[in-house]
């Protein structure tokens, strides 16, 4: 028996499957397509970036997921392909989304009428295609510690040779520091390492804890350069394995200790209070909505009172982090599955309301934007290696990954921010007059 994907395609129309397209679209997108669309029969219309369906099952996934997510599964797949620069290719479609006040696809019965006709008409109706492998796929309840193991595998266990390929030689996986646009990304960095160290007030024989420590930067310099002793938590067993072997490589096993455990294990008992300063590094992205009261508690009840506390945290405009928090439909069925990102000013009132001192925040968007440029230019001189490592798929997914956050950042619609925040109960020792 054969099914609606095992029939043969019908054979396009007269005036072609880019033509037809067109002028199904053209209420969608308010008038004439903004690319050159290419379709698998040989058709072209319209001007502007070339863009390419390769199969009649990109239409079908954006029939069944219309907008961001389809359109993403269908690249990722090879399904929808672009010439060009990327960058350039999505910075002039979303101009013309702005220029035109596109908002977005409204799922009305029309316009679902309207697609499903096209789609029929040049042979792209069927059932729905079955999702890329590399789209996360989790289980359990939200933000339960197995979900988001599974969560932080799924992106962070994925291949230290593949990161080591676009990171710096820190493995700082966060935003660096610009202190001049044209330093090198392991400068820039180096830079932030630095000045986190700094504004916690490290020096020889403090005790710091590393909460979500990623692949040790930020462990491994507190204690070479400030003399810290230092505790890494993280729940990525392969980030661990990296930082164990580099730990033994430099010889600071009696300064660094890494603990594979929940930031909701760190502290009780004995631990309250036990470290001199705190610092969590574009983790409590990853903690959920629900869970950021439960994640200031614990940077709270980690540091000694009057012990000094850093977050540095993504943030995203609209109120709660606007219809999607995570970052988009793509970033959080491929990248980051269950993150929430919100304005600063209300992560801001979170750290106030779980009992912190809030003593300085420092936006850092731009520095986002030369950070992501500086990935993208060792991921494309990479390219042949990253394909050793990884199924294009993947390398697919991290090239639309990279762009697409890189605008986020460009054009405000995510940014970056250090907060710097004191513990109550004692005397702090932060300088009246900003040293850092």
């Amino acid at each position: 028996m054969t099914t609606v994907q095992d029939r043969p395609t019908k054979k396009a129309p007269a005036a072609g499957v880019a033509t037809v397209l067109a002028e199904a679209l053209r209420p969608i997108v308010g008038g004439e397509l903004p690319v050159e669309l290419h379709a698998w029969d040989g058709s072209v219309t319209g001007e502007g970036p070339v863009v390419r369906l390769n199969s009649a099952q990109a239409l079908t996934r954006l029939l069944w997921a219309p907008g961001e997510l389809g359109a993403a599964q269908a690249y990722v797949t090879g399904e929808i392909d672009v010439d060009g620069d990327l960058n350039e290719a999505l910075t002039h479609v979303w101009t013309v989304i702005g220029e035109r006040g596109l908002s977005g696809v409204s799922a009305t019965p029309t316009t679902i009428w309207r697609a499903a006709r096209a789609a029929m008409k040049v042979g792209a109706f069927g059932r729905r295609p079955a999702a890329p492998e590399s789209q996360a796929v989790l289980s359990g309840r939200l933000h339960s510690k197995n979900r988001d193991r599974e969560a932080i595998s799924h992106h962070y266990d994925f291949s230290n040779d593949f990161y080591e390929a676009i990171l710096d030689e820190n493995m700082a996986y966060s935003s660096a520091y610009y202190t001049s646009p044209d330093m090198t990304l392991e400068d820039a960095q180096t830079a932030k390492l630095d000045l986190v160290c700094r504004k916690v007030g490290l020096e020889p024989g403090t005790t710091f804890l590393d909460v979500g420590c990623g692949w040790g930067s930020l462990s491994l310099y507190a204690a070479e350069h400030f003399g810290a002793k230092v505790t890494g938590v993280t729940i990525a067993a392969e980030q661990k394995k990296f930082i164990d072997a580099r730990i033994a490589e430099r010889g600071l096993g009696d300064l660094v200790e890494i603990k594979l455990c929940d930031y909701r294990d760190v502290v009780g008992g004995p631990l309250n209070g036990h470290w001199d300063a705190v610092a969590s590094i574009e983790m409590g992205e990853h903690v959920g909505q629900g869970n950021y009261p439960t994640y200031v508690e614990v940077l709270r009840r980690s540091v000694k009172p009057g012990g000094r506390v850093l977050i540095q945290g993504m943030s995203r405009s609209g109120k709660g982090g606007g219809k999607h928090p995570g970052g988009g439909p793509f970033i959080e069925s491929f990248i980051a599955p269950d993150m929430t990102m919100r304005p600063v000013g209300e992560t801001v009132d979170l750290i106030e309301a779980g009992g912190l001192e809030v003593r300085d925040v420092h936006a850092m968007r731009e520095h986002y934007v030369y950070t992501v440029d500086a990935w993208i230019e060792r991921f494309d001189a990479a390219y042949e290696h990253l394909r050793t490592l990884v199924p294009e798929e993947y390398i697919r997914v991290w090239r639309l990954y990279l762009v697409g956050g890189g605008m986020s950042f460009r054009d405000g619609r995510m940014g970056v921010d250090q907060i710097l925040a004191v513990r109550p109960g004692a005397p702090h020792s932060l300088p009246a007059v900003r040293t850092f």
